[in-house]
C-alpha cells in the first residue's frame, strides 16, 4: 500500500471588473462563468424593459447610480442608488429608470427541496 497525496483542490483567482469598462447596453456580461450570472443592466432616463421572468432563479438586484421603478407582478418597488432587492425571478419584471441608471444583477438557481 503507497501513500498518495492528498487530492488538491482547484484554486479560482479571484476576478475584478469594472462596471464603467464594460460593453454593452442594457445588459453587459459582468463574468464570462455561468453561475452566477452576473449582469450590469444600463437605462437611459425613461428607458423601460419589457415585462419579462427568469424561471427558476433568485434574483438580487444592487442599484449602483440612478432611480429605479421596479415592477414585480403588481407591485412597484423605487430603488434609489445603493438599494438592494432580492426577488424570486419566477415574477413577472420590469424595470423603468427614472433618472439615468447602472445596475448589478445577480441570478442564481433556486434551490430545490
Amino acid at each position: 500500500m503507497t501513500a498518495t497525496e492528498p487530492e488538491s483542490e482547484p484554486t479560482t483567482e479571484p476576478e475584478r471588473v469594472r462596471l464603467d469598462e464594460l460593453d454593452g447596453a442594457p445588459h453587459a456580461v459582468v463574468f464570462e462563468h455561468d453561475a452566477p450570472r452576473t449582469i450590469r443592466l444600463t437605462l437611459d432616463a425613461d428607458q423601460q424593459l419589457p415585462a419579462h421572468r427568469h424561471p427558476d432563479t433568485d434574483i438580487v438586484c444592487h442599484l449602483v447610480e440612478g432611480v429605479l421603478d421596479l415592477a414585480l407582478d403588481d407591485e412597484s418597488h423605487r430603488l434609489a442608488a445603493g438599494d438592494l432587492l432580492r426577488f424570486s425571478g419566477d415574477r413577472e419584471i420590469a424595470p423603468t429608470a427614472i433618472e439615468d441608471s447602472v445596475a448589478v444583477l445577480v441570478f442564481a438557481p433556486q434551490e430545490t427541496d
